[in-house]
């Protein structure tokens, strides 16, 4: 239900052209690249994203896809430059 949380968004938006109208367009090119783009995802990223998208207030598909999409860029980094890397980047930070 876009109309929930964009109506939310556009009382709260002070930014010209970010009225509840310009919200539910993204809201709803978000859920079309999400079902062509939904098998691209991993079953972690997408459990982790849901459950992140529910929490607080109306779930957004725009938020969805940006964590997923992140989610998958992270994945394709060399793997000294991801977070997860165990301090690998840190530990030859202090050996310079």
């Amino acid at each position: 239900d876009t109309g929930r949380s964009c109506h939310s968004a556009g009382a709260a938006a002070g930014m010209a052209g970010r009225d509840t109208a310009a919200c539910e367009r993204d809201e709803n090119n978000a859920r079309a690249a999400l079902e062509k783009e939904w098998s691209q995802f991993t079953l972690s990223d997408k459990a982790h994203c849901v459950r992140l998208g529910t929490l607080g207030g109306s779930p957004s598909y725009v938020e969805l896809l940006t964590c997923l999409e992140l989610a998958k860029q992270v994945k394709e980094l060399p793997a000294a430059d991801q977070m997860d890397n165990g301090g690998t980047v840190e530990k030859s930070r202090r050996a310079k």
